[in-house]
């Protein structure tokens, strides 16, 4: 354990502390370099003290402690921390490749200039707004060094981001089952480009609940073609037909779906449906139509919100027949969650889990005012992407996707097992309808 103790007078102060900022920011800097040597120095004893008995002709041991390294300065989360890492001479052979044994920190590696937490820091922080010419003056101050912040730094990781996401756009998915995917695009601008990048995603929801991405392409304008391109390529690596997909009515998508899964149902997101028909009514209409609006996606069971549908038509239905066609046209499609289960519907009514994490790539790229290249957007979108869905959660009441896939039958988000009910719950829907 570390004590603190006082022996300067009231009111002085120390130096070094004055002129880093924070007498508290020196004192744990100075707990966590006493606490890392602590720790490296137990570390290469207990090294030491497993080879004690193997020892040469001479009978001197073969593993002792030899000095310490060169100081260096390691920055971690409590700041920049100057270490001198103790060193072991092992004089051991290996007998399979007749090299010299070699003592290796696991505590603190030869490399090492950087916590884990500090190196995954920076291109966050990159990726939600920070420019690469910020860092060293914004995290300065905070970890006592500008050490390894430079902007060539944010440039090397970009260009390993690149790696990481044609890795990720060829990897396997025929062990890997999404029971329910969301389809959207968005458009970003490029700096150093005349066409703007579009990028094509589909999230989805694996058979226990949780939510991944599923693939990221570049497309076209969202074309059909290119959205065909890009299931076609999913299908080849493997990746079975969802059982529902969510998206947007205008999206070339649902051509390119129809093609290449032909089995898989459409539902469509009512996030932008709304925006959509509010779009083609005046202003003053609004607020009574998004009530409207809500009492057809927001209703308790199907038969109830085919009901909501036709008091939305008749009470704007001879005014404003454009918007009121926008629903009517797609009320197959819109009311399609409610023959899934009910603890579902929040999640397959929209598409919000591809527009929450799109909002962080569209306010990156208006702080860059666009990435400099289509490979260099395509790579910063996979990053914000995969670190959004570490904080996404699963969908409400996961054991019930397995059943979705199985092909169990939900009427009004209810499981229907015996026939009758079947019966029964299709008497009733067809009544409504």
């Amino acid at each position: 354990m570390l004590t603190v103790v006082q022996v300067k007078e009231e009111g002085q102060r120390d130096a070094a502390a004055v002129s880093s900022g924070s007498l508290l920011d020196e004192i744990a800097r100075e707990g966590a370099r006493r606490m890392l040597a602590a720790a490296l120095r137990a570390e290469a004893d207990v090294y030491v003290e497993q080879f004690a008995d193997e020892r040469d002709e001479d009978g001197h041991r073969l593993v002792v402690r030899n000095g310490h390294a060169e100081a260096r300065t390691v920055t971690c989360s409590a700041g920049a921390v100057p270490v001198r890492a103790p060193r072991v001479n092992d004089r051991r052979t290996d007998e399979d490749s007749g090299e010299r044994r070699q003592f290796k920190s696991a505590i603190l590696p030869a490399w090492c200039r950087r916590s884990p937490k500090i190196t995954e820091v920076l291109p966050l922080l990159y990726l939600h707004g920070l420019s690469g010419g910020d860092f060293v003056p914004a995290l300065q101050g905070f970890l006592g060094t500008g050490a390894g912040l430079s902007a060539s730094t944010v440039t090397r990781l970009t260009e390993t981001w690149q790696d990481e996401q044609k890795a990720f756009g060829q990897r396997d998915l025929s062990r890997v089952d999404y029971v329910y995917c969301w389809a959207d695009g968005i458009h970003v601008n490029i700096r150093l480009g005349e066409e703007k990048l579009c990028l094509l995603v589909l999230i989805g929801v694996r058979a226990d609940g949780t939510k991944e991405l599923i693939t990221l392409g570049d497309g076209y304008r969202e074309s059909g073609e290119s959205w065909a391109d890009l299931l076609r390529d999913a299908k080849r690596r493997g990746m079975r037909a969802p059982v529902l997909a969510v998206g947007d009515g205008a999206l070339g998508f649902w051509k390119a779906l129809r093609e290449v899964f032909p089995e898989t149902k459409e539902a469509r997101c009512w996030f932008h449906k709304i925006g959509n028909v509010l779009a083609a009514m005046p202003k003053s209409t609004h607020s009574s139509a998004k009530k409207a609006l809500a009492e057809i996606w927001n209703a308790e069971d199907k038969t109830h919100a085919v009901a909501a549908v036709k008091q939305f038509q008749e009470l704007f239905g001879a005014k404003f027949a454009k918007a009121v066609a926008k629903i009517t046209d797609d009320v197959e499609e819109l009311l399609a969650f409610y023959d899934f289960p009910a603890e579902h519907w929040v999640h397959l009514r929209t598409t919000n889990p591809i527009e929450s994490t799109f909002a962080t790539v569209r306010h990156r790229t208006k702080i860059t005012r666009g990435p400099g290249s289509k490979a260099a957007g395509m790579a910063m979108a996979y990053k914000l992407i995969m670190a959004a869905q570490d904080r996404w959660r699963a969908v409400n009441a996961p054991q019930l996707v397995a059943l979705v896939r199985a092909g169990a039958r939900f009427v009004n988000g209810k499981l229907v097992e015996r026939e009758e009910d079947q019966q029964d719950a299709a008497a009733s829907t067809e009544t409504a309808a």
